[in-house]
This record gives structure tokens, sequence and C-alpha cells, in this order.
């Protein structure tokens, strides 16, 4: 009888309904594939060790989106391509259905980066002269690759939402008029502030919304080209003098987000919000992760709850290695991120050339794109960044919720509601080098068996 009640109820609970099921398994060359769908297991195979179980009530943070940097390199290369490979590499990066990955979330760089040809800012002018009204200010760099690759994103996504993060301000601001390193010279914070407001309201003018902006790209590394070093106190200072006043006199609803560096310096976020002048127009603090632990998210969401957490940056070093690179950065940042509250999840750059080009004088010269783009060639390799934002940005829309899982030794593991259906998302990484591993999967009272090879991960959708 007990055993009939038991088959009964995981009936009534499953309602025969199966679980889709997406892999990336690099040594079984098994890349982001649909396998066969899980159906709920019967009472004979419900001994099982390990069981994941997902628990929808217990709930944190809603999601922005995840995605990646549209670098000038980036758009570059797209925007050299023909018409017709360009528009099926967009749609393949952009929509989400079919085999789409449906990024929904970009950073660009405010000015140039290091993965363009040469910095720049959008006021150059001659190192004897200031432009304190920003008389001089011009997008027409980023009219040449940028703006138009963005238009075509948009029309195949409009509500994909960008993140502007400067390198550097405009050389003849800073304290050593040079695109390396360097400090803003606190009198021309008010110049500075201007210069955020007419990007802003430049790319809006071209039917661009920035959804949000840093400070500053790595503010603690003086060392890239372009780069620019502004501590703490300073990053407070400028906000709450000049940028959040000027952004409240023109009803500007960009978010302003603080930091976006490493967590090995979570003290750097909380000096600024601990100034409750500059807290007051802060959304939240963005993250990095070339140093320290991923779990110092926390320490900076625990010590100030009401703001949020952004994750916005991390390479794959050229040429990669699929399985390593991939697996890392899912269990790291995909996981590990978004269960230390990050809203956002973000790889680096997007594409490149096939010998990782082009890069500023200094700038980073082996930095891996999500996708190679060789102009002339139709087929492109995908790499390590593809993989890992397509298990979680095809699934996770924007909006989801995550919800409470445990963890298990080797599948790590993190869950999300989607907002738009109510479909459960659960992505694992079996990061074990050497076993498979059998697992079972518990939701509302329903247990799917399935295992895991080594150093793979899945997207499960319920």
């Amino acid at each position: 009888m007990y055993l009939l009640f038991c088959v009964l109820l995981i009936v009534y609970y499953s309602n025969g309904q199966q679980m889709d099921f997406w892999l990336t398994d690099p040594q079984r060359n098994i890349l982001f594939q649909q396998q066969p769908p899980i159906s709920p297991s019967t009472y004979e195979n419900l001994e099982v060790e390990n069981i994941i179980e997902i628990n929808p009530n217990e709930k944190y943070q809603s999601i922005d989106g995840f995605g990646c940097a549209l670098t000038g390199g980036s758009a570059f290369h797209l925007y050299r391509v023909d018409n017709t490979t360009r528009a099926s590499i967009l749609e393949e990066l952009f929509r989400t259905d079919k085999t789409n990955i449906g990024i929904s979330y970009l950073r660009l760089s405010i000015g140039s980066s290091d993965l363009n040809d040469a910095p720049y800012s959008y006021d150059d002018i001659p190192d004897d002269q200031t432009d304190l009204n920003m008389t001089n200010f011009t997008l027409d760099k980023d009219r040449m690759y940028v703006i138009p690759i963005l238009k075509e994103i948009l029309s195949i996504n409009p509500q994909i939402k960008l993140l502007g993060s400067p390198w550097s301000a405009p050389v003849w601001m800073k304290t050593n008029k040079k695109t390396i390193g360097g400090h803003l010279k606190d009198e021309y914070f008010d110049a500075y502030a201007l210069y955020f407001l007419k990007y802003i309201q430049g790319m809006q003018d071209e039917g661009i919304n920035i959804d949000a902006i840093t400070i500053q790209n790595e503010p603690l590394y003086g060392g890239n080209n372009p780069s620019m070093v502004m501590h703490a106190r300073q990053q407070a200072d400028f906000i709450k003098k000049s940028l959040g006043p000027l952004f409240e006199k023109y009803s500007i609803k960009t978010k302003i987000i603080i930091y976006d560096h490493n967590p090995d310096r979570p003290d750097y976020p909380i000096e600024v919000l601990l100034d409750p002048e500059a807290n007051k127009y802060v959304d939240g603090s963005a993250f990095h992760m070339y140093a320290g632990s991923i779990n110092a998210l926390s320490l900076v969401h625990d010590a100030y709850p009401d703001k949020n957490i952004y994750f916005t940056e991390q390479w794959v070093g050229a040429p990669g290695n699929l399985t390593v690179d991939t697996i890392w950065h899912v269990k790291t940042l995909t996981i590990g991120a978004t269960r230390n509250w990050a809203k956002t999840v973000l790889e680096w750059n997007l594409a490149n050339g096939p010998k990782w080009e082009p890069h500023t004088p200094k700038g980073c010269d082996n930095c891996l794109g999500a996708i190679t783009v060789d102009q002339g060639k139709v087929i492109y390799p995908r790499n390590p960044a593809y993989y890992t934002m397509a298990h979680a940005a095809k699934f996770v829309r924007p909006n989801s919720t995550r919800i409470q899982t445990n963890l298990i030794e080797n599948l790590n593991n993190v869950a999300f509601k989607r907002n738009e259906d109510g479909k459960i998302i659960l992505i694992v990484v079996n990061d074990n080098q050497q076993q498979s591993i059998s697992f079972s999967i518990k939701y509302n009272q329903t247990l799917f068996n399935t295992s895991l090879n080594s150093s793979s991960v899945a997207t499960f959708i319920y």
C-alpha cells in the first residue's frame, strides 16, 4: 500500500511533465546541444545519493541579464563582414528562439577601451586647452562602428540593457595629461559629470538608451591603455558633488554604479556607500574577478542590502581552453556571482579577430572574444565565453528571480524562476575533472534522475 501511495504521489505532482535539458560536454564534443528530455522518476529508482532540491518559495534577487562587452574592436569586426553574415551572427547572439543564445545585457566603453585600435575620448583637444562646457564633445568615433552595430542589435532585441563604463576621462582633465594612469583633477568634477550627461543624451538621440553607467573601469589599476586611478574617497566626492546632482537636475534615470573592479577590495564600495550624500545617488556596486573571492560580493550586499550587485567583466585568455575555461566561468561567475546577489553576469569581449586584435598599445593583446570573426569567412569559432553565456542567457530571461537550491560537492548549481512563464531554470556544473556524477533534481515532490560527465555543464528547464 505504501509503495502504491508513493507512485500515485509522484504521478500526481509530476503530471507527466518532462524536464528539458541542454548540455555542454567539451570532452565528448557536445557544445550547447539540446538533449532528450528527462521524465519524472518512478519509485524503483528514487534512491540516489545526491539530490538538488529546488525551493521556489525562498527568493533572492531579480536578474537584469547575461551577456558581455560590445567593445569598439568587436563592433569593428562585425561591421566589416558582409551584411548576410553579420545578420546571421547577430540573430544567433541576440535572439532566443531555436538554437540562438539570447544575450540580454551588453557593456559598452564610454570612449575607448583597450580593445580599440587606439585610445580616445569624446572630447580630445590640444593639451593646452580645456573644454568645461563640452563644446567639442562628439560621438563621431562611436558612429563609425559601435552605434551602427548597436542599432542592428536593438532591431533584434529592443529590450536589451546597456551599461556604459569609461576607461579614462579626457586627458586634459587628468593629473598626468596621459591616457595611461593619472587621476581626475577635482577642479574638473563638473566638466566630467557633464561628459557623462552628454554621452547619455547623445546616445538617446541615436535611439539608444543607456540603462546604467559605472564611474570608472578598474579604478585601482592605472597600467592599462587607457586607464585612470580613482580612489573611493574621490569617487564618493565626484558622485555627491557633481554627477548625482547633475543627473537629478536633468531627470536622468540612468543608474549610477560604483567600483567596477575586483572583490579583493570590498572596502572600496563600502567606503563610497558610507557617505550618505553619495549613497543616495548610487544604485549598486560592480565587480570583476581577477583577484579575491566571489563570495565577497555578499559582504557588500549584506552591508547595504538595499543596493544592487552587478558582475561586469571577466576575460578569457587566448587561445583558450574550452573545457577548463567554460567550467571555471560557469562555476565561478554564472553560479558563483548570482549566488552572491549579482543581477548581471557579463563576460568580456564579444568578438575579435583571429590574432585577438585590435588593441591599443599596452592594451590586452590576448583577450579572446566570445566569437572569432574573420572577414570573409562565414563559419566562425565559438569560444568559451560563448558557451558560458549561452547556458544562462537563453533561459534565464530578464526579471527572472533567483531561488533557493542546496549545494552538493562537485555539483555547483543555481536556480531561477522565470517571470514570463513561471518556468524553473537550473544550471549545474560538474567540476570534478575525473568522474561523472549521478544526481536527482527535486522540485515540488517530483524527482528527475540524471547525471553529468566530468567537466560538463547543463541547463535544466521545467
